[in-house]
């Protein structure tokens, strides 16, 4: 007698002997008993999944000798002829080779005669999405009032593809792929049977490498038998498929997640000259990443994941390093890469970029948080930024502020990913940190300076003005504190700057700094506002309240901060009136608002510009 592979050899004869389908088997089973066989039937699902094996099961179900009944006699003739494929009463059709108009109408003709010798005549039509449109339509009277003795069972890898005119009239189960855990444990069975020694990780890796489909698992295990003989181990079956070893993937996973870019890229490199399969090893790197955040997630139940023992003590100890949204960023990455794999020219570097990606990613830091963490400096709010369990490092956050046009020409770079809304550099770092420092009010400073030269109905208007600006736009109140109140004339405020700080000047004057001020003045019942900005000597008893500019702090220089990953910007220079005092940037770099600015949003000073005078 011919050899018999193991896949027929073991291929299922009963309900009970199917591995995974039990949602099927049992609902078929059920239906015969109770007497509700419906007169067509569609089985879906991947390859190898037992699709064709449990129509052939139900055909000999239901023409078996005093049929239909779930427990048949292996041994009736009716049930080998079946299992044999020459029963004139069970007939399978390939969907593929014959799918036009001419074979369906062949069917049609066929199916008006009585069963030969068994009770119905069962059509088994494999494929069955291959069938062309006119087929399909072709079919459909039939198929919704076949002849009492007439039975379909259709089978398709695609019901996609299958017209939902044909779908409302069948009856419809979904085979699903089978777990690793099933398939290792069947490929055991068979291997004892068979007399074969393989190693418990080999049989991993062949489930792994079938891809839940039983078909595909059986079929390597009888070429490995032929290959290795009597005794297989793991390294023949990851050198058959191009897998990479379990744990050469832990590794690679332990190493993005400490974000070690050298041993990613030297590990990769291993893989890739040891013949591996760079894109079985993509989907393996996604898969460990997905059973991490459900592990983490789930509160590590082993439930929902489909892992060996070794892997759950590797997802425990990893779950320990990092925080399940850094793993979701991490599987984004991963899972845009696996959706360009098919395009990538240069396989190889697609997926070294996609790995330092995913470093880049872990650490990456939310808009959430970003603005959280501006409103607990400003005062507003208390800080809702997560605090890191003991034992898992924190995320530095790479943070910058977007660009946005900043007449002082300060600008900061940001991540592409992350960058905060129309807050600029300077904004965010200076004027937030001023207004966390401690100190007296400066509007009550500077009311009581007002008092001593401007008029009290003028100071009132200018400190109603400043406490308005304070609410709403911190960094534009920082530099009216500066300025003073020269005159409010037929509702027109006019606004003067001492020559030492007339660089603020163009700060200022611009349409949304106005339109802020021109809101405050409408608020206290100014119905036509208007603003004017100019340089003024300030008011006798004034002057000596308004501070010369000692440090760097008080002259507003053009500055360029760079991010970790960012590069150089530089800003063009603000305008000053001519006198005013060098700037020393040692002295600027030593601000303490400076410096706390920088180590609060990890960037560094690129370039100190000092203020240009007018004609240089």
């Amino acid at each position: 007698m011919s050899y018999q592979v193991i896949a027929r050899k073991y291929r299922p004869q009963r309900f009970e002997e199917v591995v995974g389908q039990e949602h099927v088997t049992t609902t078929l089973a059920n239906a015969i008993r109770a007497g509700r066989i419906a007169h067509a039937y569609l089985f879906c699902g991947p390859r190898g999944t037992g699709k064709t094996t449990i129509a052939r099961i139900f055909a000999k179900c239901l023409n078996c000798t005093g049929g239909p009944k779930v427990d048949f006699d292996d041994n009736d003739p009716r049930c080998r002829e079946i299992a044999e494929g020459r029963s004139l009463d069970v007939l399978e059709i390939d969907g593929a080779s014959n799918n036009g108009v001419e074979q369906v109408r062949e069917l049609r003709e066929t199916c008006k005669f009585a069963p030969a010798n068994s009770r119905f005549k069962i059509y088994i039509i494999d494929e069955v999405h291959m069938l062309s449109s006119a087929a399909f339509n072709a079919l459909l009277k039939t198929l919704e009032e076949p002849p009492a003795h007439v039975k379909f069972l259709f089978a398709t890898t695609d019901p996609e593809k299958v017209l939902p005119t044909i779908l409302s009239r069948c009856q419809r189960f979904d085979l699903r792929r089978l777990p690793t855990a099933l398939i290792v444990r069947h490929l055991a069975d068979i291997a004892a049977r068979e007399g074969v020694k393989v190693e418990e990780a080999a049989l991993h890796a062949i489930a792994r490498g079938a891809d839940g489909g039983m078909r595909d698992a059986e079929s390597t295990l009888d070429q490995l038998i032929s290959f290795c003989g009597s005794e297989i181990v793991e390294a023949d079956v990851l050198s058959m498929f191009g897998l990479a070893a379990r744990d050469q993937v832990l590794a690679l996973t332990d190493a993005v997640l400490a974000g070690d870019a050298a041993r990613v890229l030297q590990s990769l490199d291993e893989l890739a000259r040891g013949g591996k399969d760079l894109g079985r090893l993509l989907g393996d790197l996604l898969h460990h990443f997905r059973n991490l955040l459900v592990f983490q997630v789930s509160g590590g139940d082993p439930g929902l994941i489909e892992a060996s023992e070794a892997e759950l003590d590797a997802l425990r100890r990893q779950a320990k390093q990092t925080e399940p949204e850094a793993v979701t960023r991490i599987m984004e990455v991963l899972t845009e890469a696996e959706a360009r794999w098919r395009d990538a020219l240069s396989r190889k570097i697609a997926l070294e970029v996609a790995l330092l990606k995913a470093i880049q990613m872990r650490n990456a830091v939310s808009l959430d948080t970003v603005l959280s963490r501006l409103q607990a400096l400003r005062g507003e709010a208390p800080a809702t930024e997560p605090t890191a369990p003991a034992g898992k490092p924190t995320a530095a956050p790479a943070l910058a502020p977007a660009r946005a046009p900043d007449p002082g020409g300060t600008q900061a770079s940001a991540p592409a990913h992350e960058q905060v809304g129309e807050t600029s550099a300077e904004e965010a770092a200076t004027g937030a940190l001023r207004e966390s420092a401690p100190g007296p009010d400066p509007v009550e400073a500077g009311s009581g300076g007002l008092s001593t030269g401007v008029p009290a109905e003028l100071a009132a208007v200018w400190t109603a003005v400043l406490r308005g600006v304070q609410r709403t736009r911190r960094f534009l109140y920082n530099y009216l504190l500066k300025a003073f109140p020269v005159s409010a004339d037929r509702e027109q405020l006019t606004i003067g700057f001492p020559p030492a700080h007339a660089g603020f000047i163009p700060l200022v004057d611009t349409a949304s700094h106005r339109e802020i001020i021109l809101a405050e003045l409408r608020a206290q019942g100014w119905r036509e506002p208007r603003v004017k900005i100019v340089q003024a000597e300030p008011p006798t008893g004034l002057a000596a309240t308004a501070p010369a500019p000692t440090s760097a702090a008080d002259t507003p220089p053009a500055v360029a901060v760079a991010g970790a990953a960012a590069g150089t910007e530089t800003a063009p220079p603000i305008p000053t009136q001519a006198g005013s005092p060098p700037l020393d940037p040692a002295r600027f770099k030593d601000d303490p608002l400076i410096r706390e600015a920088l180590e609060v949003f990890k960037g560094r000073i690129a370039r100190v510009i000092a203020p240009a005078t007018p004609g240089a």
